[in-house]
């Protein structure tokens, strides 16, 4: 009899469930608080939360998770849990729920290997992808079976909807390959998914000249394909993202080209900033020396290593070494800003890296013209002075200029950005002033 009664209460918690009756919910925990905790264990398939949750009822979901939250966390003979369920119907309310309830539960995987995020893109529920990526973005990243990631899946099922979501939160992995090394273009030009590759090619930044395992780019992959009528547009929006790409590419290998002679360019001139202390104009004292040769005590003493020039020119080592760790600690940072990944197309970072390097050979300079006096006889020394002097303001007047310059030109490309036109180049303004001519002789005549 009693086993007999502990059925019909399950029976009728899963009918409630189905139903979606939080009242009768409530008047079976009234009667037996631990109904619950037990089909977790006694129920080998779906719990109650699995059904209300595959029926959309969000009130009996929320009353469950607010008795037993743990039940979000059960997998029903699928390996499913309720998150699954709800991410693959759609029930983005109740997904939201759940992720309150057992967050991790977003990289469980059932027994095809698939993830709630996986689902939900299979299936092309937009709501929910927002949700379960915001919630926990790792989700997107796991690889099923063949390398599949969730992006290959939108185009394997033809989820437009899903990728346009998906792409801006995974950009870095818009390349990404499967185990045959097809990337999502490979993939839409052989199913010749006409939108989906417009998509990528106009508003990604996906490799148009990628190849696969077999070698084959999508371009290759499409001449291969039975023709019909969707090839023509396809070969033309792969054309213009192959110039699109090449147009691209130029100035990325003029950029990387230039970092590389920057990189070294700082690197030489740390080093020689390094040597210049350790190995300084007119030398170091060999060894301590406190008195004359007579037995008088030196007005200024010196100990070996120290540097000649600080005691015979005390003014101008005190201006080398200001010059000098200028130029040693600027062209760190030049080297700090080229290996920290900083977006070398932004006009503002060009312009700062710019400045750190006109300072840092300026300072070199400066370095240099010290150590030219300094070991100079002193009887060469005024004119050796004066043709430093010149050629140290000469250089410094040029730098100025290119700083200047460079600096009008990035604030007027700012203010063009924003549609404020300051300056305009003579050959523009010759043609507006022609036009204008032209037009007002066509009036009189």
């Amino acid at each position: 009899m009693k086993g007999s009664h502990v059925q019909r209460e399950e029976s009728r918690l899963y009918e409630a469930a189905a139903i979606g009756k939080v009242a009768d919910l409530r008047e079976l925990i009234v009667n037996n608080p631990l109904i619950l905790d037990r089909v977790s264990y006694t129920c080998p398939n779906k719990t109650p939360l699995h059904i209300a949750t595959l029926k959309g009822h969000l009130p009996f979901v929320q009353e469950i998770l607010s008795l037993n939250p743990q039940l979000a966390e059960e997998l029903d003979s699928q390996q499913s849990s309720p998150l699954h369920i709800a991410s693959d119907k759609g029930h983005v309310d109740i997904v939201r729920e759940l992720l309150l309830a057992a967050p991790d539960m977003c990289l469980s995987r059932d027994s095809q290997g698939r993830n709630p995020l996986h689902l939900a893109a299979i299936k092309g529920q937009v709501e929910v992808l927002i949700e379960l990526v915001q919630s926990v973005p790792l989700a997107a990243r796991e690889k099923l079976d063949g390398g599949l990631i969730v992006l290959h899946l939108c185009v394997k099922y033809n989820q437009l909807g899903a990728l346009k979501i998906l792409v801006p939160f995974l950009n870095v992995l818009i390349n990404a390959r499967d185990d045959h090394g097809d990337t999502i273009l490979h993939m839409a030009v052989r199913d010749k998914q006409n939108e989906t590759i417009q998509h990528l090619v106009e508003r990604t930044n996906i490799d148009v000249n990628a190849q696969n395992s077999e070698g084959q780019t999508a371009f290759e992959i499409l001449e291969q394909s039975p023709i019909d009528t969707r090839n023509s547009q396809i070969r033309e929006i792969l054309t213009t993202g192959l110039r699109k790409s090449n147009t691209q590419t130029r100035p990325e290998k003029w950029l990387a080209k230039k970092r590389d002679a920057i990189m070294l360019v700082a690197v030489l001139i740390a080093t020689m900033a390094f040597q210049a202390v350790v190995s300084p104009a007119g030398g170091v004292w060999q060894e301590d020396m406190f008195h004359d040769s007579l037995g008088n005590n030196l007005l200024v003493p010196h100990r070996a290593g120290e540097a000649v020039m600080a005691h015979k020119h005390p003014r101008a080592f005190k201006s080398f070494i200001r010059s000098n760790t200028i130029a040693f600690v600027s062209s760190l940072s030049t080297i700090l800003f080229l290996i920290s990944g900083l977006p070398f197309r932004n006009r503002l970072v060009m312009w700062a890296l710019m400045v750190v390097m006109w300072l840092t050979v300026t300072s070199t300079a400066v370095t240099y013209a010290i150590c030219i006096v300094v070991i100079t006889p002193r009887k060469d020394r005024t004119s050796v002075g004066h043709v430093m002097d010149t050629s140290i303001a000469v250089w410094c007047g040029v730098m100025g200029i290119l700083l200047v310059g460079n600096t009008l030109r990035l604030i007027d490309r700012w203010l063009r950005n924003r549609g404020i036109t300051v300056w305009r180049p003579k050959r523009f303004r010759s043609s507006i002033e022609g036009n204008h001519e032209n037009s007002c002789r066509r009036e009189n005549v």
